[in-house]
C-alpha cells in the first residue's frame, strides 16, 4: 500500500489502465467496481483510488452509484473531445476506430476552416503559412520526423485559430492530438508522401492570395490522402 510518499500523479496511471479497459470493453458497460477493489488491485491508497475514479468520471467513462460503486458507462456518455480520452483511445486496441472518427471530423472541419482563413484572416496571419509549408518540406524530405510533426501541428492549429470561427478554434487541441497520435502509433508515412507536402504548399499559397475556394480544395486533397492511408492500413 502506498503512503504519503506516493507520486502525486499516480492516479493518472491507474485511471488510464481502467479507462482503457472501458474503451476496449474489458470493463463492461453497467458493471460496477469499488474503491476497495481498485486499492487492492493496484496497491494504492484510497486517496489515489478516489482521484482515479474522479478522473474517469470527469471524462464520462464512469459514474458513481450509491451502494454499487463505480459503474462503467456506454460510449454515448463519453466526453469524446477530451484530449486525454482521445490519447487513451489512440493507444488502445480500438485505435483504428478513433483515428477513423477523428479523420472524419477533420474532413468536416478543416476545409471550412481554411476557407474562412483565406477570407477573414489578416495578410500577416495568411503569410505565416508560407514558411511553415517550406519547413514542412525541408523536415519531411530530410527525415526529421519530430520537427516535421511539430510544424504540421502548428500549420493546422494556425488554420483553425485564424479561421474566424471560434468553434473551429476550440478544436485545435483535438486536431493536434490526432496528428501526434498518428505519429506515435506508427501510422504517419516516413518520409511524408510527396503529394502531402505539395498539398500543404498549395494550401499556403492559396490562403496567402486569399483564394478561399482553392485553399478548401487543396485541404480536401490532403485529408483525402490521410483517409486513403487509413484504408490501406486496415
Amino acid at each position: 500500500m502506498t503512503t504519503n510518499s506516493e507520486r502525486p500523479l499516480m492516479h493518472h496511471g491507474v485511471a488510464r489502465e481502467l479507462g482503457t479497459e472501458i474503451i476496449e470493453g474489458q470493463w463492461p458497460v453497467g458493471e460496477a467496481r469499488t474503491l476497495e477493489e481498485i486499492q487492492e488491485r493496484f496497491g494504492v491508497s484510497r486517496t489515489v483510488a478516489r482521484e482515479a475514479s474522479r478522473l474517469l468520471e470527469s471524462m464520462g467513462l464512469t459514474e458513481t452509484v450509491r451502494r454499487r460503486g463505480i459503474v462503467a458507462l456506454a460510449a454515448s456518455a463519453w466526453h469524446v473531445l477530451d484530449t486525454t480520452l482521445i490519447d487513451w483511445r489512440l493507444h488502445s486496441g480500438r485505435r483504428r476506430e478513433q483515428l477513423r472518427s477523428l479523420t472524419q471530423l477533420r474532413m468536416a472541419v478543416e476545409p471550412a476552416a481554411v476557407y474562412g482563413m483565406a477570407r477573414c484572416a489578416s495578410i500577416h496571419d495568411r503569410a505565416l503559412l508560407l514558411p511553415l509549408a517550406a519547413e514542412l518540406r525541408r523536415t519531411g524530405e530530410g527525415g526529421l520526423r519530430q520537427e516535421f510533426l511539430q510544424l504540421d501541428i502548428e500549420f493546422h492549429r494556425l488554420i483553425l485559430t485564424t479561421s474566424g470561427n471560434e468553434l473551429f478554434a476550440a478544436l485545435s487541441d483535438q486536431i493536434a492530438s490526432v496528428l501526434a497520435g498518428r505519429e506515435e502509433i506508427g501510422l504517419m508515412p516516413s518520409p511524408p508522401k510527396p503529394e502531402a507536402l505539395d498539398g500543404h504548399e498549395a494550401v499556403a499559397e492559396a490562403v496567402f492570395h486569399g483564394d478561399a475556394k482553392a485553399a478548401r480544395a487543396a485541404m480536401q486533397l490532403i485529408l483525402d490522402e490521410v483517409d486513403q492511408a487509413l484504408d490501406e492500413a486496415d
